[in-house]
């Protein structure tokens, strides 16, 4: 069987399935679908973007998923700066009743209603958290890098049964934009919570980002490769029980990232190289 190392490797390259692009607008919601060119009862995740951004920031990320076999979706709505995470949240339930309810391409692709999952990045990832509480047919949910949602996402997982993925920059602590560490803390599903070194919290958003102190922020490369394996793990064991990905998927050592109790205390938690708290701070 292949080492979490060897797996990691062959995650971190795009997958073996041709990649269609479709659009939800036709279906009346706002938004982007990538699925595999066919397959029948495929699994599907819709995904929530950051503040002020939108699903095109993560189409990359959306195309590798696909390219694995996996439907990924995400709704264009809530952009503005002051965005409602309710409306988010029911945007991404729509999209996944639209994906399993719907034929995909040229209508031989299908998703499977009980392989579904949630995830998201930033605000999107608490968002993801509600949406996931929200429903009955969700098997998994995965955070990237979160930042505090109104209603709360930690009442919201503190609700979950399902299997929960938490990944968060450098950082130890938590601050006004960043609640990785209390929502990681809340979920009440068996969860894996990773910090990433080297790695800012938008990291993982493509192109420039605007929203950074400097105006110069861009994706890290690091960061992208590491969240799209571990993520790509997640959500093939848990949705359709490869169980090569079991590893990947839970808390197996993993070059560059740290899995960490968020119960435990802040003073007994690993601290993060110089270097990487620094990053941390600036890509806020």
């Amino acid at each position: 069987m292949a080492t979490p190392k060897k797996l990691a490797a062959l995650l971190a390259g795009r997958g073996p399935h041709s990649v269609l692009r479709g659009n939800l607008a036709l279906a009346g919601q706002p938004g982007v679908v990538f699925s595999p060119a066919e397959g029948y009862n495929l699994p599907a995740v819709a995904f929530g973007h950051g503040w002020l951004l939108g699903a095109d920031r993560y189409a990359n990320t959306l195309k590798h998923l696909a390219s694995w076999g996996i439907v990924a979706a995400a709704p264009d709505t809530e952009r503005g700066p002051i965005p409602s995470h309710r409306g988010l949240a029911a945007d991404l339930g729509t999209v996944l009743d639209i994906v399993t309810g719907v034929r995909l391409g040229t209508g031989n692709i299908s998703v499977h209603p009980d392989k579904l999952a949630v995830a998201g990045h930033g605000m999107g990832a608490s968002v993801a958290v509600l949406a996931a509480a929200a429903r009955t047919d969700v098997k998994a949910v995965a955070a990237l890098f979160p930042a505090p949602s109104s209603p709360s996402a930690e009442a919201a997982a503190q609700t979950l049964s399902i299997p929960g993925l938490v990944l968060g920059d450098a950082a130890v602590t938590d601050s006004l934009n960043d609640n990785t560490l209390s929502l990681a803390g809340a979920m009440g599903g068996p969860s894996v919570f990773r910090r990433i070194e080297k790695a800012s919290s938008d990291g993982i958003v493509e192109g420039r980002r605007l929203t950074s102190p400097f105006i110069t922020g861009g994706t890290e490369k690091s960061t992208v490769r590491t969240t799209r394996i571990l993520l790509t793990a997640f959500l093939l064991f848990h949705l359709t029980g490869e169980k090569k990905y079991e590893d990947l998927a839970g808390a197996a050592e993993f070059k560059g990232t740290r899995v960490v109790d968020p119960h435990a205390p802040i003073a007994d938690q690993p601290k993060p190289s110089p270097l990487s708290a620094v990053r941390a701070v600036i890509g806020r």
